[in-house]
């Protein structure tokens, strides 16, 4: 499906700074030098807040015994912290105008992700997850504007077509949003099935909608915000990491048990980095078929690294004797997310600019090889970061081979 633009594109904010006020039409997909804002980067920001109470809460339920219940939570209220951010992301690189509404309708969004930051741990830990609906309802609700308004600026030759987008990206966000509260807001955690179906319901809006007309974002803004979203959250991984270790020096003086970890979750997370930006993607989001799949699929890449920081404290406590946690167990937190990691970051990423079986291979090996690692013992992060380490040596190694 070739993917065009909705309107012939407007001037960048950036060339009409001082309007208080301006038309959201949509922008051009072919607009150079087209970057993250100030706005777009405080905002992924203050998702580190959301991001660090999810991971903070895994790392309790395990270290208390309920890993299933902690491994459960964490994918839902992942869920909610992603897809406002992604919805957000995706509206902005088509429509962001940088005006006086369009920045307070953002920091009012940026309120929803702190309120549901705040209500993590009472859904966590009692199954209430008012606050979090609150907060999600802020965050959801403060877009439905932004598309209500790009519906009535619309204008060009493709005015009715981007009007029937935005009306029915509205309408669907509306209707989900109502079906959350409706789960959400009764004390007591919702079930399984519930929660299931009304993902899918948030899943299907964007291909629905954009059947109309597609939005004209932009392929190099997009590749830049997943990319800066995954620094932040391998980011945080490393805060948690650190924290978790001077807390258990100060507590127990166990820096000769600590520094395999420490320098095992370095190598993971420094590999990680490395990797996801081992080669540009902007050239693959040619059309809204595949940067659907290559958006969605980062919910995988985003929930295992934020995970990775969570496996790295759950490590640091079973190493001194702190928590219900054997050994296998936290072999299992770290190894677990990084194996994903790897995978689904050659599964969306890198394997549309390998060449040959060697380089398609390596990430998928060495996602098995970290998974190994959870049978290496007390040493096993140590382990998976080697391996993690020795993927990337050979990745550069594979591509100096390369012809020019």
């Amino acid at each position: 499906m070739n993917h065009s633009s909705v309107s012939s594109g407007s001037p960048s904010p950036a060339a009409r700074t001082g309007d208080a006020v301006r038309r959201m039409t949509a922008r051009s997909r072919d607009e150079e030098h087209r970057a993250s804002t100030p706005l777009e980067l405080f905002f992924d920001l203050c998702f580190v807040v959301a991001v660090a109470q999810a991971g903070g809460r895994l790392v309790h339920a395990i270290a208390d015994g309920h890993a299933g219940h902690g491994v459960a939570g964490y994918f839902l209220l992942f869920f909610a912290i992603w897809w406002a951010w992604m919805n957000f992301s995706w509206f902005a690189s088509a429509y962001d105008t940088d005006d006086v509404p369009y920045r307070v309708t953002t920091l009012v969004q940026i309120v929803g992700v702190l309120l549901l930051a705040a209500g993590v741990p009472r859904g966590f830990d009692d199954g209430d997850f008012q606050l979090v609906a609150i907060g999600y309802a802020v965050m959801r609700l403060a877009l439905v504007t932004q598309w209500l308004r790009a519906a009535r600026s619309a204008e060009g030759e493709d005015a009715a077509g981007a009007r029937k987008t935005a009306v029915r990206y509205a309408i669907g966000v509306t209707a989900c949003q109502a079906g959350w509260m409706v789960l959400l807001l009764p004390h007591g955690a919702p079930p399984g099935w519930a929660f299931l179906v009304l993902a899918a319901a948030e899943l299907v809006v964007p291909p629905l909608a954009e059947r109309a007309a597609p939005t004209s974002w932009h392929p190099h803004h997009i590749a830049e915000r997943y990319g800066l979203f995954t620094i932040i959250v391998l980011g945080e991984s490393v805060a948690a990491a650190t924290v978790a270790v001077q807390s258990a020096v100060d507590e127990h003086s166990a820096l000769g048990d600590l520094l395999p970890i420490a320098a095992g979750g370095l190598l993971i997370v420094f590999s990680a980095w490395w990797i996801y930006f081992a080669v540009p993607i902007h050239d693959y989001l040619v059309s809204n078929r595949q940067a659907f799949l290559w958006g969605y699929g980062h919910y995988a890449v985003f929930t295992s690294a934020a995970a990775i920081g969570a496996g790295l404290e759950i490590a640091v406590e079973q190493a001194v004797g702190s928590g219900d946690i054997s050994l296998r167990t936290a072999a299992w937190s770290v190894t677990i997310p990084t194996a994903v990691f790897l995978f689904t970051v050659w599964l969306l990423h890198s394997r549309h600019s390998k060449h040959g079986v060697a380089q398609q291979l390596t990430l998928p090996v060495a996602a098995l090889g970290v998974l190994a690692c959870a049978w290496t013992g007390e040493h096993a992060v140590l382990w998976a970061g080697l391996v993690c380490a020795g993927a990337v040596a050979v990745g550069v190694a594979l591509q100096a081979r390369e012809p020019v």
